[in-house]
C-alpha cells in the first residue's frame, strides 16, 4: 500500500512540476522530433555542377529524354538544357521543351551534349552554335553527343584526331563533317579523352549510363538502369546495328 501512494505522490509531483515550468520548457518537450525524410533532405548537398542538353529545332527526342532519365540521377550534377535563343524549342517528334538558357545568359558548363534529329543538318552550317560548342568545349569537363550530334561536334572541329562514331543509319552524313575524326563505324558508343559521342538515339541512353559509371561509380549506373527497369548494354563495342563501311550511304 506504502508503495502504491509514494507512486501517486511521485505522479502528483511531476505534473506540479511540469505546471510550475517555463513556458519555452513546455513547448520543447511538446515538440514533436522532425521526420526522418525531412532531416535527409535538409542535409542532402546541392549539386555544384551543370550538365547542359544543347537543344535546336528537330532534335530527336529520345536522345535528349533517354540520357536525362539516366543523368537526372548523378550526385553532383544539375541537368539543364540550353538554345540559341532560349524559349521553347520543338523536337521532330513535336515536342516543346522550354530551355534554361540561351547561348548569350549561358554559363560555363561542365559537360555538355548535343543530340541528333534531322534538325543537325541545319546546325552544321549555323556559325552561331558552331561558335557555342567551341567557346563550351574550352572550359567543359567533357563534351558529348548522341547519334548526328557528333556531326556538329566535328563540322566545329572539335573531334579533330580524336575516335568517334555517329548514328550508322545517316554516317556518310555525319563523317562527311570532317575528314579529320577518326570515325569508328562499329561502336555503340566512344570515349576518347574528354569527347564521349554514341551511335544512333537508343544509344545515348546506354552511353548516359557509361556516363554516370565513369562519374559515380558501376554500382550506381546499374541502379539507375534498374530502377528505370532498362536492360543497359554496357558493352560500348558492342553494336547490333554496325555494317560495313562499304555498305553505309
Amino acid at each position: 500500500m506504502r508503495q502504491v501512494t509514494l507512486f501517486a505522490a511521485a505522479q502528483v509531483a511531476a505534473a506540479l512540476l511540469f505546471a510550475g515550468a517555463p513556458k519555452a520548457f513546455a513547448q520543447t518537450v511538446e515538440t514533436p522530433a522532425p521526420a526522418a525524410s525531412n532531416v535527409s533532405a535538409s542535409l542532402e548537398a546541392p549539386k555544384t555542377k551543370k550538365l547542359a542538353i544543347v537543344l535546336f529545332p528537330r532534335y530527336q527526342t529520345l536522345d535528349v529524354f533517354g540520357p536525362v532519365e539516366m543523368w537526372s540521377r548523378l550526385d553532383n550534377y544539375e541537368v539543364v538544357t540550353v538554345s540559341e535563343h532560349g524559349g521553347s524549342v520543338t523536337s521532330a517528334q513535336g515536342i516543346e521543351t522550354v530551355t534554361n538558357y540561351s547561348f548569350e545568359d549561358a554559363p560555363q558548363f561542365e559537360i555538355i551534349m548535343i543530340p541528333g534529329g534531322m534538325g543537325t543538318r541545319t546546325e552544321v552550317n549555323n556559325p552561331v552554335m558552331l561558335d557555342f560548342l567551341r567557346s563550351q568545349d574550352k572550359g567543359s569537363e567533357l563534351t558529348t553527343s548522341v547519334c548526328t550530334g557528333s556531326a556538329v561536334l566535328a563540322k566545329a572541329g572539335l573531334l579533330d584526331g580524336h575516335k568517334a562514331t555517329s548514328n550508322k543509319m545517316a554516317w556518310k552524313f555525319a563523317t562527311s563533317q570532317d575528314e579529320d575524326v577518326l570515325w569508328q563505324s562499329h561502336a555503340r558508343w566512344v570515349e576518347d579523352g574528354k569527347y564521349i559521342t554514341s551511335s544512333g538515339i537508343s544509344a545515348g541512353t546506354d552511353m548516359a549510363l557509361g556516363l554516370v559509371e565513369k562519374i559515380d561509380g558501376r554500382e550506381k549506373a546499374e541502379q539507375v538502369a534498374r530502377t528505370a527497369e532498362y536492360i543497359w548494354n554496357d558493352d560500348p563495342s558492342n553494336d547490333p546495328f554496325a555494317v560495313e563501311e562499304t555498305n553505309m550511304n
